[in-house]
């Protein structure tokens, strides 16, 4: 069942990225060598990137649509987006770090329950023990499980995770790889992830999407 599609045309200097994929509720990876265009198109998904022409929606909602004029703004688009080196704000703690999305967008809820939505969250990812850190002072399993927190406090309608496990050593990334693959199957909302590692794309069990030079050359699932 299809319950996301998206459609996106963007030119950046002399590199041309025209990628249409959808998916439904299990995991999608994309792979292929760097500059291919796989990040950018997270990142027009997410909102952070505007581009010349894309059809994005998630369920029944429309995040962007050239042909009706729709765009709606990052804060507001409920995509849950892990950056490249996870995106955490060293000023805040780990708490306040989970909590931001909470604070943006139509559905502003109070400080005190922001900060209650985020602890609960932390607790779901077995990670309520981080709560009073600064997240200068975490191990790269540990941000990544706060970027992950903050990506799902917003209960959101897509999860985008762009190589989330390339900055962790080996033993952590064996680690955080099985976490990741059993709180992405329990969430049970479509998940879109960059990865260069075939690991991850059999722990994830998920379909692969060979992207080259911004176009998709290959679909299906891993064979060894």
């Amino acid at each position: 069942m299809t319950v996301w599609s998206a459609s996106v045309s963007l030119n950046l200097g002399d590199f041309e990225l025209d990628l249409s994929l959808s998916g439904g509720a299990a995991p999608l990876a994309l792979v292929g060598p760097n500059g291919s265009g796989k990040s950018s198109f997270l990142r027009v998904l997410a909102g952070a990137i505007t581009p010349h022409r894309a059809e994005i929606q998630f369920g029944k909602a429309t995040v962007h649509s050239t042909k009706t004029g729709v765009s709606i703004p990052v804060e507001q688009r409920r995509i849950g987006y892990v950056p490249q080196g996870y995106g955490l704000f060293p000023h805040l703690g780990v708490l306040d770090n989970v909590a931001f999305g909470l604070s943006v967008g139509s559905t502003r809820a109070s400080k005190a329950d922001r900060r209650r939505r985020a602890k609960d969250m932390l607790d779901a990812l077995d990670s309520g023990h981080l709560v009073n850190r600064r997240v200068d002072n975490l191990s790269g399993g540990e941000q990544q499980r706060v970027a992950l927190a903050r990506a799902l406090v917003i209960q959101p309608r897509a999860l985008l995770l762009d190589e989330p496990l390339a900055a962790l050593d080996v033993t952590t990334r064996r680690s955080v790889r099985t976490f990741l693959a059993s709180h992405l199957k329990a969430c049970g909302i479509p998940s879109i992830v960059v990865t260069h590692d075939v690991r991850d794309v059999d722990s994830l069990d998920a379909e692969v999407c060979v992207i080259e030079r911004g176009h998709l050359v290959q679909r299906g699932d891993l064979a060894w």
